[in-house]
């Protein structure tokens, strides 16, 4: 018997399998394009590996997570558990495909929710902030960061596509800093003045501008999503210095995130987990260092490879169905 988690991340939906004793057993990805255009098919490739019946339970993220702030089987969640697939970033309807498969499987599901101004587990000042914080699959990053470093206290930085870091006091998330807010990553990125006119001026949507606010934006690059972060590396590793540019400037906005929370933390901080195909990365570059010019040595850092949100959202499957009714402050409602 085993355990399933989904990652609906941005280049690509990823499925991670565990053992009954919580023991990762494999990690399988399927592009967004494929599936959107029926290319392939999500149950087959969980078939090509376990036997559906074999699944004890499988925890889903989906887009924002935003209509829902409560960890829910697929029967009690509407319209897929968001308020609206607009506004998010790039949209492809890879990820709908996977949920409408999901959905009409008998595989026993529940769906984990983002961190947004509803979510009654976090700190009501970060409601009363911002409206949106973290899409769900950030919930499972920050799970496998709890069970990988046993530390109560301290800031996950999820470092990809975009840039998101959450902070964790006493075993609880407290808040998060969303990509639109503050840092940028590889794609996305907050909306800055000039962003702010060309949209009012009508030369791009709002959504245009976030999903081209990244390190993308500095580095010139324009291409498909999926291709954007090797383009990115492959320009860095040839000395291009629009690419050193555009790296260095992402890393100076992670680390001011990662000051700010440390900054209004109740508790001391015991470390620093890194993951993310660039929060994970060594070469080019190895983001660790990189981030430790601004850190100064003040933390241990962890790092988790980058398939952690879906071998994180495998551990909460595991832990709901063995009867937990909180995962991270987030209350479950799931009966086996």
């Amino acid at each position: 018997m085993v355990y399933l988690g989904m990652d609906h991340g941005t280049t690509g939906i990823s499925f991670g399998i565990i053992s009954d004793e919580g023991i990762p057993i494999e990690v399988f990805k399927i592009d967004r394009e494929d599936s959107k255009n029926g290319l392939v098919k999500a149950i087959d490739e969980i078939e090509k590996r376990i036997n559906l019946s074999d699944i004890k339970l499988l925890a889903m993220t989906y887009a924002m997570g935003d209509g829902i702030n409560t960890i829910l089987p697929l029967n009690k969640v509407k319209n897929r558990g968001i308020l609206s697939i607009e506004g998010a970033g790039k949209v492809t309807g890879g990820g709908t495909s996977v949920y409408s498969e999901i959905e009409e499987s008998n595989i026993p599901t529940i769906l984990i929710p983002g961190l947004h101004k509803n979510s009654t587990s976090l700190n009501p000042l970060f409601n009363a902030s911002y409206s949106h914080q973290a899409s769900s699959e950030k919930i499972s990053i920050a799970y496998a960061a709890l069970l990988e470093t046993n530390w109560k206290n301290m800031i996950v930085g999820d470092i990809s596509s975009n840039s998101v870091n959450i902070l964790i006091e006493d075993g609880r998330i407290k808040g998060a800093i969303d990509a639109a807010l503050g840092s940028i990553g590889i794609v996305h990125g907050p909306i800055d003045l000039e962003m702010i006119r060309n949209i009012d001026e009508g030369k791009i949507t709002a959504n245009e501008a976030f999903s081209n606010a990244g390190a993308v934006k500095i580095a010139k690059i324009n291409t498909k999503v999926a291709h954007m972060k090797n383009k990115l590396l492959k320009n860095y590793e040839n000395n291009d210095e629009k690419a050193k540019l555009a790296v260095d400037s992402m890393i100076m906005t992670i680390a001011m995130e990662i000051h700010g929370l440390i900054g209004i933390s109740d508790n001391p901080i015991e470390g620093i987990v890194l993951t993310g195909s660039i929060g994970s990365l060594e070469k080019p570059f190895n983001f660790k260092n990189k981030i430790n010019k601004y850190l100064k040595n003040k933390y241990p850092i962890a790092i988790l490879s980058s398939e952690s949100g879906a071998y994180g959202a495998a551990q909460i499957a595991k832990s709901v169905y063995n009867g937990k009714k909180e995962i991270l402050g987030i209350p479950v409602d799931y009966t086996t």
